[in-house]
């Protein structure tokens, strides 16, 4: 049973229970309802006490229901409504989190008693959502419209004291929380009112509609239309009754759950927690303790993995044999923690501890001998790497475990290098380190599934979306982007520019263009690829543009100057130049130059993606279509409203993908479209790559 009835003092707690998170599903909230009513009725109970079972109150709604079971909010909202009918007061004691569904359930009942280290939130606007069980009606009337609308067109959580400070918590309990909340409920027994029969306070209620309206209509993120629903909500709890407004919030609400937007939303939401589930066949293996970590390489990428562990708590030791490079890591990363201070988001106390837990070391052999885990982030170049990993192999201890941030690479080649390959494993963060979300956890033939799960519990430690890859050259991020990125180039030898290339792209959604995302990244990497690519793949060419633009020594941001100009060093502006060498390309190979329309851009680019990620699905190289996804939106910038280029071609139809892709296949490179077989099947069948059932 998901309800449990305990006797406390002159009180009746009535605790729920839904593991991991007590998300508010149908089943739950049908109980909780039943139990309200039942509860009331007999003529014993004085008063109810409401709470969660476990670690916290209640994370939200499941949001795995959300679109899939109609009742759902049916039965969130009689909950709701039993709570409002309740003869009894009815008190929330949160304890953790009270997110979301979970905080319109403590804003029902008619009092809350919390914790002092309990956190409020209503992330629904990151869904593309809004509070949909009378939260946009009952917030508002308990604190006022300014603090609701920042806390409903944020998203973002606030503590205990901040939440008793708006009126959002009646108290906060010092000792026994339930029995903090039974006796607050024992002294509601003889009088309570309602949230839902409060006035909003008037006093700059319309001044704060009149910021948020005006904010809500800057947004351009996935986020805005629920931002100006959630607005025309809290006016609503102005100036209307409560049912009024509540109808209003259930007709919004559902028309931003049918919307593209949210769909994909959820569907990003709900794949970083399937993408953390390692498949069938590794599931249940064991994790193992990390406490010391080195990282081997001061460069760029180096240095921001060490600044990503050092914020999370770590003691770190970078390796490099060039001291200057240490000391130019080192700077970076207390610039870093600096700016983080100014900014306001840490202390100087805290800036300065993560700094001492920074050791910066020449020597390889003492820096890694007590190490649980070792991140290779040298130079991408296999005679490299297999010599830091043969140097590794001798330093550390046999059970710690050795990790390569090859972006490319074959981790396979590179284990070869130790005398236990089964101790390694590919590791990806994507730059910069310390901010990217994605670490593309790559397995080897011989890497144990130990070594595996203890990779995927570190991202998740550290605050990273860690997403399982077999080996191939680029795994499923790179591989894919390589893709994307010879159809862009492709596309400028038969008429685009790259300004117009990257407007389109970011038009369509991503937060930057391919040309833009490789001057920041540097060109002189994709240099170094497209040469090796060009030994191993020769029947896969590129245009020779982006080499031409290498041979200027123009490797982006960090000379100064790329496909674009940096004369600041980091806002691009066009070149003439550039263009000029474009167009002159063109006429060298041939090619009269013609009108590409941005439809064709995005058109192109994303498909090809989608052909690609097909076939990396079909070899097992991505466990399941989500996976790919959560790569592309979290590590990529693939826009989260259109869900990841999988979902995204799953909405267009794999047969109307599949048509285009036949036709571009008659045009310039058309070798580059050859049809996946899974894309290929899939089409014919009527199915989509979510409908695989790999879970």
């Amino acid at each position: 049973m998901p309800t449990t009835h305990i006797q406390c003092g002159d009180s009746i707690v009535l605790e729920f229970s839904s593991p991991p998170v007590n998300a508010l599903g149908r089943e739950l909230a049908e109980a909780l309802a039943r139990d309200i009513a039942q509860l009331g009725a007999d003529p014993g109970t004085r008063a109810i006490v409401l709470a969660g079972a476990g670690k916290l109150f209640c994370a939200g709604a499941d949001i795995g229901e959300l679109g899939n079971d109609p009742g759902q909010a049916t039965a969130i909202r009689l909950l709701m409504q039993a709570l409002d009918a309740s003869p009894v007061p009815v008190v929330a004691a949160i304890h953790g989190l009270a997110y979301g569904g979970g905080l319109e359930l403590a804003l029902a009942c008619h009092a809350r008693v919390a914790t002092a280290d309990a956190r409020f939130a209503f992330p629904e606007v990151g869904l593309g959502l809004l509070p949909g069980a009378g939260g946009t009606q009952r917030a508002p009337r308990l604190v006022g419209a300014e603090a609701a609308l920042s806390l409903m067109t944020t998203g973002k959580p606030i503590d205990a004291d901040q939440a008793r400070a708006i009126g959002l918590v009646d108290a906060i309990a010092e000792g026994d929380l339930r029995q903090a909340a039974s006796r607050h409920a024992a002294a509601l027994a003889d009088g309570f009112v309602r949230a839902r029969d409060r006035k909003v306070p008037a006093e700059g209620a319309k001044t704060a509609i009149a910021w948020a309206r005006e904010a809500a209509g800057k947004r351009r993120d996935a986020s805005a239309a629920a931002a100006a629903c959630i607005v025309d909500c809290v006016e609503a709890a102005v100036e209307r009754d409560f049912d009024a407004g509540q109808a209003l919030e259930q007709h919004l609400f559902d028309v931003l759950l049918a919307s593209p937007a949210s769909r994909g939303l959820r569907h990003v939401f709900l794949g970083e927690r399937a993408a953390a589930r390692l498949p069938p066949q590794l599931a249940g293996a064991d994790t193992l303790p990390i406490e010391s970590v080195a990282v081997v390489g001061a460069g760029v990428m180096g240095s921001g993995i060490a600044t990503a562990l050092l914020a999370t708590g770590l003691p770190v030791a970078l390796v490099d044999p060039d001291r200057a490079a240490l000391d130019r890591a080192t700077s970076r990363i207390a610039d870093t923690f600096r700016h983080d201070v100014h900014k306001g988001r840490i202390t100087s106390a805290v800036a300065q501890a993560r700094t001492a837990a920074l050791a910066a070391t020449t020597d390889l052999e003492a820096a890694a001998a007590d190490a649980d885990l070792v991140i290779e982030a040298v130079f991408e170049d296999m005679a490299v790497k297999r010599k830091v990993f043969a140097a590794l192999d001798a330093a550390t201890k046999p059970g710690a475990i050795l990790a390569s941030n090859t972006s490319t690479l074959d981790v396979d080649a590179i284990a070869g290098a130790v005398r236990d390959p089964g101790r390694v494993v590919g590791m990806h963060f994507f730059s910069p380190a310390n901010v990217m979300r994605l670490v593309e956890i790559v397995r080897g033939a011989r890497t144990r599934p130990e070594v595996l799960s203890t990779a995927m519990a570190f991202a998740r430690r550290i605050g990273k979306v860690g997403v399982v890859a077999g080996v191939c050259d680029g795994f499923i991020g790179n591989r894919m982007f390589e893709e994307l990125l010879r159809q862009a180039y492709f596309l400028l030898e038969e008429g685009a520019l790259p300004q117009q290339v990257d407007r389109a792209m970011e038009a369509f959604g991503f937060a930057m263009g391919p040309f833009r995302v490789m001057d920041l990244a540097g060109q002189d990497i994709g240099w170094s690829i497209r040469k090796r690519r060009a030994v191993e793949q020769p029947d896969r060419p590129y245009s020779a543009i982006p080499d031409r633009i290498c041979e200027l020594g123009r490797y982006g941001q960090k000379t100064g100057a790329g496909f674009y100009r940096y004369p600041d060093g980091r806002k691009a502006v066009v070149d003439p130049e550039i263009d000029a060498l474009v167009v002159a390309h063109s006429r060298e190979i041939g090619i009269e130059r013609r009108a590409i329309d941005d439809g064709e851009i995005v058109e192109r680019c994303v498909l090809a993606l989608v052909n690609e990620g097909a076939r990396i699905l079909d070899e097992g190289i991505a466990w399941r279509a989500v996976d790919i996804d959560v790569v592309w939106t979290a590590g990529y910038g693939f826009p989260a409203a259109r869900g990841g280029p999988m979902f995204h071609a799953d909405g267009i139809g794999l047969a109307r993908v599949l048509a285009a892709i036949e036709r571009f296949g008659k045009g310039h490179h058309g070798w580059a479209w050859q049809p996946a077989d899974l894309l290929v099947r899939l089409a014919r069948e009527q199915g989509a790559f979510g409908d695989e059932g790999r879970q």
